[in-house]
């Protein structure tokens, strides 16, 4: 059969060149339009839940929330993992699938679970499920500087808010835009608890109020004068003035009491859980571009890149956009490293053929025909789906050698026949007819044997495909382009190579033995081989021995999952404490910020505390991020190497209470998605007891310190989270006629605050937030003094109908 296409090739060169140019062009577009990334996407296929439910504790989240929503997702089918976060006042809930799970199946299964869990949350809170992207879709993060001064950081949020961040998400392949940092505009409602006494006013009565104030109806439509005309009645605040004359109630004389005459109404900063600085010289406020899951990376930042640049123009004098994370300097870094190792090798092979083919056109059988398996190799993928990352190209940098071994085979068999066939007539050439039948000979003699021989070079490497979950997806790419290009080699040494003979093995073809680099090496290698064949059992035993002596190496050779990958720029990640203020949290993360910039390599520095905007971000606020960008190489300090520079960051960087981590960005990423932890090492302890589990972890921490290697290790301090706790006395609320309800309003209203509504100003979108004066609820005594009206109208201190006390508790409950 291999025979017959041998020779159906040679008899219909023209067609089979026609083809191969088809290849070529088709190639050609699979490599313009292939989707780049560095790495293979590791993550699991997973759907992630949030659910924010403002000024509620860890533990009263995880009670009502988390707990609730992962025993129901534990019954999603195709589930196999339920992972839960419970935060100061958010909730995370990761379902991770199968492999070959599809996401949008995944996430419509996650929805119809959702409504069965409904019924078992409280009902103010609202699950949404987080974007459809992975933990590793991070690609492009930028911040907002305001060059001129004339800008706050409420200005700055709201530019990103309701102007970039939406021009952005109309992007192709752009899944969300998260927002860090900066201020929330907030029309803050700061009850007076006096007045409210005076008046007989309680909470709940205000809050109705404001929700009652601030909405719009429409009235159907009126006929008049043979038109028709829309009624619509307008209610919408959109001032602090409106707010000031909302009608709370009327006294005897019909004299309305005004939400004035309770509260002062001003505008200020919403309480926020995450913080971003730049270089140590103070806050600003940033964007995160998270790529949809299955998109082509380099492509999408590309053209946000190019939005970004059009939308400068539109921001204030003295506010620019300036690049803090670009994925794509290592995307083309990655991509053009081995891009130049395949041209290199391309160039070895031809130089290798030339020289011991010793015939410049024979060569180019090689030549011509190793580039097309290449491009044969890229159609597959782009079809699969598989993009050109570091391990998918290496699979066909690893294929090259192997790919060329037909077409030499091939080519040095027609060498020999044309060498016989000038023997036999007098060293004269063969004509057309007799030269395109020795052609096909030779083809046909070593064909099939080459067919075959490649195709058990292509089936090597199938054992790959039976790993699953990461393992799988790190070497499946590999794995799947070294088969491609070796299968295509296998297709085009019985077609297109035999076709390349015929018109290039022509002209003076040289005997082996007048090459001198052939002679060479036969002289070299012909007495080894004698030796070796006229003894046999030393042989043998030579190499028995140094096969065990590969024993010492094996047993000392270390391993890692993933390969040490420099990325060009390094992620901070101290570990805190936790329990950390908003203050705190912000003050350190400036002095570290302008250390790490204090290092000549430094370019530019960003750290984030606290979350961004997105629920692939289910960070703490103690829970540094620290971006920092190098310099290029060539303005680093004579014999300065990455370790070195870490080392010297490390010993920068001392601040009593942080634990130092640096990492790679998209490694630590990769880690936190398959474990959680964001460092390569860690120890999980689980178990019911959070006192036990806490002890069992500093155990660990110190055992771990002593062991060779190790540069820090730090235990998660779960009983570390401050708690003011409120334990409301029934019998005493009885007598006063006070409900759990009333008493609880008191503590959520407040003390945490609620937002009762939003102003509608345009596009834009400002929440209503409802709470006590700070110096009311900034201590325990004055806590402990807050009034609660009662339905008589009486005022009762919150200590009489509850115990106040200062207890420790965990910040945090996975």
């Amino acid at each position: 059969m291999i025979a017959k296409l041998i020779q159906w090739s040679v008899r219909n060169r023209l067609m089979v060149l026609l083809m191969a140019l088809v290849l070529l062009g088709w190639g050609l577009w699979a490599v313009r339009t292939m989707p780049l990334d560095a790495l293979p996407d590791l993550s699991d296929v997973q759907v992630i839940i949030k659910t924010s439910a403002p000024g509620r504790a860890p533990r009263v989240i995880e009670d009502q929330i988390t707990y609730p929503l992962t025993t129901t997702m534990m019954s999603v089918p195709g589930a196999k993992a339920v992972r839960g976060f419970s935060f100061f006042g958010d909730s995370y809930v990761y379902v991770l699938f199968d492999d070959g799970t599809d996401l949008y199946w995944a996430r419509s299964r996650v929805l119809e679970y959702l409504n069965q869990a409904a019924a078992k949350l409280p009902p103010d809170v609202k699950p949404q499920i987080g974007p459809d992207a992975t933990g590793v879709g991070w690609i492009y993060q930028y911040a907002l500087v305001d060059r001129s001064g004339r800008h706050d950081l409420a200005q700055l949020r709201s530019l990103q808010d309701w102007f970039l961040k939406y021009e952005l998400r109309s992007v192709p392949g752009v899944a969300e835009v998260a927002t860090v940092g900066g201020m929330v505009r907030e029309y803050q409602v700061v009850l007076q608890p006096d007045r409210l006494r005076a008046y007989r006013i309680g909470l709940p009565m205000v809050a109705d109020a404001l929700r009652k104030a601030n909405n719009e109806a429409g009235g159907s439509v009126v006929e008049m004068g043979e038109a028709e005309y829309m009624v619509r009645a307008s209610g919408y605040l959109k001032s602090a003035d409106d707010i000031r004359h909302i009608v709370l109630q009327s006294t005897p004389g019909a004299t309305p009491i005004l939400l004035s005459d309770v509260a002062d109404v001003q505008v200020g900063p919403e309480m926020r859980r995450g913080i971003e600085e730049m270089n140590g010289n103070g806050e600003t406020v940033g964007g995160v571009i998270i790529l949809r899951a299955g998109n082509n990376a380099d492509g999408t930042i590309r053209l946000v890149k190019e939005r970004l640049d059009t939308l400068k123009k539109s921001l204030p004098p003295g506010v620019d956009i300036v690049p803090v994370y670009d994925r794509s300097r290592l995307i083309e870094s990655a991509v053009d490293n081995l891009s130049h190792k395949l041209i290199e090798e391309f160039v070895t092979v031809a130089i290798v053929c030339l020289l011991f083919l010793f015939h410049m056109r024979s060569s180019l059988v090689s030549i011509l025909s190793l580039p097309l398996g290449v491009l044969t190799a890229f159609i597959v993928m782009r079809y699969q789906g598989i993009n050109a990352n570091i391990m998918s190209l290496g699979g066909i940098a690893i294929a090259i050698g192997a790919m060329v071994d037909g077409a030499v085979v091939m080519t040095e068999n027609a060498h020999k026949h044309l060498e016989a066939w000038k023997e036999q007539h007098g060293h004269r050439a063969p004509d057309a007819a007799s030269h395109l039948q020795l052609m096909s000979r030779a083809a046909v003699e070593v064909g099939p044997a080459l067919f075959f021989s490649l195709l058990i070079i292509t089936v090597s490497f199938v054992p790959i495909f039976t790993l699953q979950a990461q393992e799988g997806r790190l070497f499946s790419p590999l794995a799947f382009t070294k088969t491609y290009a070796m299968a295509a080699a296998a297709g085009l040494s019985v077609t297109l190579v035999p076709v390349l003979m015929t018109f290039f093995i022509r002209g003076n073809i040289r005997n082996e033995q007048q090459n001198p680099l052939n002679r060479v090496l036969t002289r070299l290698y012909r007495p080894a081989i004698d030796w070796v064949l006229r003894h046999p059992l030393p042989t043998l035993a030579l190499a028995a021995a140094m096969l065990a002596l590969t024993a010492w190496p094996v047993r000392r050779l270390g391993s890692e999952f993933l390969p040490p990958l420099d990325e060009g720029d390094l992620l901070y990640m101290p570990t805190a404490q936790p329990g950390l203020s908003a203050a705190k949290a912000r003050e350190l993360l400036q002095i570290t910020d302008r250390l790490i910039a204090s290092v000549p390599e430094v370019a530019r520095v960003t750290g984030k505390a606290g979350r961004a905007e997105s629920a692939t971000d289910p960070a703490p606020l103690e829970m540094f991020e620290t971006a920092i960008s190098l310099k290029p190489r060539d303005q680093w300090r004579p014999g300065m190497t990455t370790d070195k520079l870490i080392a010297a960051l490390d010993g920068k960087v001392h601040i009593a209470g942080l634990s130092n981590v640096w990492v790679q960005p998209i490694r630590n990423r990769i880690d936190m998605l398959a474990t959680g932890i964001k460092t390569p090492v860690g120890i999980k302890v689980s178990g019911p007891d959070l006192g036990q589990i806490q002890r069992l972890a500093q155990q660990i921490e110190a055992a771990v310190k002593t062991v060779p290697g190790t540069r820090s290790a730090s235990a998660e301090r779960l009983g570390s989270g401050h708690y003011i706790d409120v334990d409301i006395d029934r019998a005493a609320a009885a007598r006063y006629g006070l409900t759990i309800d009333d008493i609880q309003q008191t503590v959520s209203l407040g003390i945490g605050g609620d937002q009762v509504g939003e102003t509608i100003e345009g596009l834009e979108r400002y929440p209503i937030g409802l709470r006590f004066p700070r110096e009311l609820r900034d201590n325990l005594d004055a806590i402990k003094a807050l009034p609660i009206v009662t339905a008589g109208g009486a005022s009762v201190p919150l200590s009489m109908v509850a115990d106040i006390r200062i207890d420790d508790g965990p910040a945090m409950v996975r």
